[in-house]
């Protein structure tokens, strides 16, 4: 069975930081990873994706000098480290799945493109 299984939520103040593991479970053909985020009475937005071939990561603008998106391919697993935190990214945050043919298909995959997603992991960041 296959299953993405977030962890490392949880509640920080402002300008804290916090780490989201995605560990993948079972056979996933895939070769890029994305997390997303969803605050509460907003879509489900993109935050980052790594094209885990050559480990060459995408961001949001959101996210652009605060978090970095990482693997271990050993532990079949990604990671989002999250610093200097705002009140603004306080959401449900998933890992999902794809594979793609290019590098560039990963950088610019939307939320519709993945076809394996997590159950979420909480953040909340209080000002």
């Amino acid at each position: 069975q296959v299953q993405l299984v977030e962890s490392g939520g949880g509640s920080v103040q402002a300008g804290g930081s916090l780490r989201l593991s995605c560990a993948a479970s079972g056979y996933i053909k895939r070769n890029c990873m994305g997390w997303f985020r969803r605050a509460p009475g907003k879509e489900r937005e993109g935050v980052a994706t790594i094209y885990t071939v050559t480990s060459g990561p995408h961001y949001a603008d959101s996210a652009k000098g605060r978090f970095t998106i990482s693997q271990d391919n050993a532990k079949n697993t990604v990671y989002l480290q999250m610093n200097s935190l705002k009140p603004e990214d306080t959401a449900m945050y998933y890992c999902a799945a794809v594979f793609v043919r290019t590098p560039f298909a990963c950088w610019s995959a939307g939320e519709i493109d993945f076809g394996y997603w997590g159950q979420g992991t909480q953040v909340t960041v209080s000002s």
